[in-house]
C-alpha cells in the first residue's frame, strides 16, 4: 500500500533530479553535481522511516499476539 510520505519522498525526488538536469544541462555542472547527490540522499532516509515503521508495527503486532 502506498502511503502518502511515500507519495512525498518520490516527489521530492523527482524535483531533485529535474533540478540536477536542469543545472546540468544548463552548463552549471558543479551545482548539478552538488544536487544530484540530493537524490540518493532523500531515497535514504525514506527507506530508513518505512523500515522504523515496519518495525513498530511488527512490534505491536506481537505485544497484541502475547496479550491474546
Amino acid at each position: 500500500m502506498i502511503k502518502m510520505s511515500d507519495v512525498c519522498i518520490l516527489i521530492s525526488v523527482a524535483v531533485a533530479f529535474a533540478v540536477t538536469a536542469y543545472l546540468w544541462f544548463n552548463g552549471q555542472k558543479d551545482q548539478g553535481l552538488f544536487t544530484a547527490t540530493w537524490v540518493p540522499s532523500i531515497l535514504g532516509f525514506g527507506i530508513y522511516f518505512k523500515v522504523l515503521s515496519a518495525n513498530a508495527q511488527r512490534q505491536l503486532a506481537l505485544q497484541g499476539q502475547r496479550h491474546e
